[in-house]
């Protein structure tokens, strides 16, 4: 079985380590190398729908990037404890017709003894923009790094 540093339990320099991991992974917007932070039966919660195995996630990335464009994403911590995360994160994208919008939302993260996430749960809600509001332009900057989201 592989590992993904860090492991739990967590330190905070850790979680934070994580969430940036993961902030970095899912901006690619490469679905195989999103899925390799998880188990092979990873549980999600996403929105409404509910996604079990590694495989079954691929599928689901693959097909969310394909309805929303220029993704970019921020994440930032919200709390940790022993081998669960805490995260809240906004996103922005396009769907085929150009409209913009900025996503809210937070998840909960479990993970396993190798640093692998077993579980996650996310709860998210979509605001309309125009392109004249979007303030999330690709990968977060080097010089950004560590930096809270704003919360407007």
């Amino acid at each position: 079985m592989s590992q993904r540093p860090p492991l739990p339990p967590f330190s905070h320099q850790d979680a934070l380590t994580k969430v940036q991991a993961a902030e970095d992974a899912w901006n690619t917007c490469d679905p195989q190398r999103v899925s390799l932070a998880y188990t092979e039966d990873s549980v999600w919660r996403n929105r409404d729908q509910f996604v079990a195995g590694r495989a079954r996630i691929v599928e689901f990335l693959t097909q969310k990037w394909q309805r929303e464009l220029d993704y970019a994403l921020r994440k930032s911590l919200w709390s940790h404890d022993g081998n669960r995360i805490a995260v809240r994160f906004q996103y922005e994208s396009h769907d085929a017709d150009g409209q913009w919008y900025r996503s809210y939302g937070n998840e909960l993260w479990e993970f396993d003894e190798n640093g692998l996430m077993r579980r996650r749960e996310a709860s998210i809600n979509d605001l309309r923009i125009s392109e004249a509001e979007r303030r999330i332009f690709g990968p977060r900057p080097e010089s950004e790094r560590g930096q809270e989201i704003p919360l407007q």
